[in-house]
């Protein structure tokens, strides 16, 4: 079971949740109590990060130490950003000069 000196809060939805680094080494963060419908194993490793991987079909169950959580992500709270609809945008055509230019017209640098 987790320990509490590791817990924090979403500044999205003030929910209690914890980070934890996945098999790829990004940082995840996941809700703070354990749930038997989440998708992700946890376990805390010998140096005491808490590490996650994905329960997929290859690995569906959880092994030794391992407890189920779910992704904060999917249960936030935080309202969603606002979609504002975009008109078409028609790019101008680009402009090409009239010519080449010569060795004596190139800026100097």
């Amino acid at each position: 079971m987790p320990s509490e000196n590791c817990v924090t809060t979403c500044p999205s939805c003030n929910e209690r949740i914890r980070w934890a680094v996945t098999t790829a080494g990004r940082r995840q963060p996941l809700n703070a109590e354990p749930n038997e419908k989440g998708n992700v194993a946890v376990y805390t490793d010998g140096t005491g990060t808490l590490r996650a991987r994905a329960l997929t079909a290859e690995r569906p169950s959880l092994e030794h130490l391992e407890w189920r959580a779910m992704p904060h992500v999917a249960t936030c709270a935080a309202p969603a950003p606002r979609v504002i609809p975009s008109a078409r945008i028609i790019p101008f055509p680009r402009r090409r000069p009239a010519g080449r230019r010569g060795p004596w017209q190139r800026q100097q640098r």
